[in-house]
């Protein structure tokens, strides 16, 4: 690698005919047609991508917003797969400084697409360049400093930027603003689910009946990524302990070895709502402490086990802090607390 290559660049400047992994080119939908799901999400692109095609002009700039694991990377790489254009990839700490952006700007050709992870991670200082780069297609960077400081214009081609971030809100108005098309990605239904699984297992060449593609999907919290890591799971358990093919009995059994229940909630989710539930009578407590008291990072609980505890009806949000519903109490199998304090009585 040279050493002018932008920092980053090689960690995930990968196009689309170079994916990260076999596993993941296997399963990875290559077009808007073997896209399952997001529907309102992917008819917005195929009309922009239709009419970008019509005009022979570089895509608008797209942000895409939602829960990790829905299908934002992969929906970066069919536009660009549709397109006829390559797609670079970096995430937003991993450009540091302006330079970094400069780099990986300047190494696009006409109609390439950029996409970001993490974009709202970005550095303001660093964000400041993206405003001229998307509106004007022009880079002003500061060369030297103090009374020997100039400006160097440097023009870049016209390009597309699509922006993926699991915190719209953390987003700056002006950078957000910039986006001609804002969409979220929502979770997935099990019907919806159970036709990726069996999609999956296909191209993996594995058997699969109906009822065993639903107990994945049942299970998958309704998230593809989680969908295909599972079923990776399955196969190997399917192999060793069944006679390779996975059914209803065998999906089961090896979804409760890696303890994830009939419902999706996984040995973490439990333990999140078991401490609440015991230490601090079902809340409402802090994000920080329930935090420490499980021994997790605060935006690992708020980024991925929080949105499906919330959505499925375990946990809310109050001014106060978090706090647990009937159901959470429910599928732990443990008394509410008003229940257990009439016990006492």
């Amino acid at each position: 690698m040279s050493d002018e290559t932008p920092k980053g660049t090689d960690y995930l400047a990968s196009t689309f005919n170079a994916p990260e992994t076999p596993a993941e080119a296997a399963l990875r939908p290559l077009s808007f047609e073997d896209f399952t799901g997001q529907a309102k999400t992917v008819e917005r692109l195929q009309v922009m991508v239709g009419a970008a095609k019509r005009r022979g002009d570089a895509l608008n700039h797209i942000l895409l917003s939602g829960p990790p694991g829905l299908g934002k990377t992969t929906l970066s790489f069919i536009l660009g797969n549709e397109l006829g254009k390559t797609v670079r990839v970096t995430s937003g700490p991993v450009v540091e400084k302006a330079s970094d952006l400069a780099g990986l700007l300047t190494s696009l050709e006409e109609g390439d697409l950029l996409f970001i992870d993490e974009i709202h991670r970005i550095p303001k200082t660093v964000e400041e360049y993206l405003y001229t780069a998307m509106e004007d297609f022009r880079l002003d960077i500061m060369i030297d400093q103090g009374p020997n400081a100039r400006s160097v214009r440097l023009s870049i081609p016209r390009f597309t930027l699509v922006g993926a971030t699991t915190r719209s809100g953390m987003l700056t108005a002006p950078l957000r603003s910039r986006f001609t098309l804002q969409t979220r990605l929502d979770y997935y239904d099990v019907a919806t689910l159970t036709g990726i699984v069996k999609r999956s297992c296909g191209l993996l060449d594995v058997e699969v009946d109906e009822a065993g593609a639903k107990e994945i999907a049942t299970r998958s919290r309704g998230t593809p990524r989680v969908v295909n890591n599972l079923i990776n799971f399955v196969r190997d358990f399917a192999q060793e302990r069944a006679d390779g093919k996975i059914t209803r009995d065998v999906a089961a059994d090896a979804l409760e070895l890696l303890e994830i229940d009939a419902r999706g909630l996984d040995e973490m989710d439990k333990r999140i709502m078991r401490v609440m539930a015991e230490n601090y009578r079902g809340g409402p407590v802090g994000l920080g402490t329930v935090a420490i008291a499980v021994g997790e990072e605060t935006d690992t609980l708020e980024e991925v086990h929080e949105p499906f505890l919330i959505q499925e009806g375990y946990l809310q949000r109050t001014p106060q802090g978090r706090t647990l519903t009937p159901k959470a109490y429910q599928a732990l199998g443990l008394k509410g607390f008003a229940a257990a304090q009439g016990d006492l009585l």
